[in-house]
């Protein structure tokens, strides 16, 4: 009984994600290539476009994890919790720092609040909203 309901669920989760599915490594590409870019204009890249990537991972993940939330909801969610994190790098506890020590910790945590990220962490929400919508859409 249990795998008739496996073999039932499975296929329909595949059918309506698998453009998230396949969507999710490309987004994460993008997020380090823009971490680690050192050409032109590369501060900004790093430090700021790399946070749009960032909202979209997110609201791509959340998405798939909670499918039956709406993704509007994911994409506020998702953007009050980035708002959050950023918030919290004004905090340097020790344990944070040793975190931050990290190309993960760094990347996830970041290291440094910077109020115009709040924008690209918007641009992030409004993109990965609309961008979840059209790949589930298919």
């Amino acid at each position: 009984m249990k795998q008739d309901t496996l073999n039932s669920i499975f296929p329909k989760f595949l059918k309506s994600n698998y453009l998230v599915l396949l969507e999710l490594p490309i987004v994460i590409i993008l997020g380090f290539l823009s971490k680690l870019y050192r050409g032109p204009y590369h501060l900004w890249l790093n430090n700021s476009l790399g946070g749009v990537f960032y909202v979209i991972f997110f609201i791509l993940l959340f998405s798939l994890a909670v499918p039956k939330k709406r993704v509007l909801f994911v994409s506020l969610l998702v953007l009050i919790g980035t708002s959050g994190l950023e918030f919290l790098q004004l905090w340097h506890p020790p344990f944070l720092e040793a975190i931050r020590g990290t190309f993960i910790g760094v990347t996830i945590l970041g290291n440094t609040f910077v109020p115009s990220d709040f924008i690209y962490y918007f641009i992030g929400a409004v993109s990965g909203f609309f961008l979840t919508k059209a790949l589930k859409r298919s």
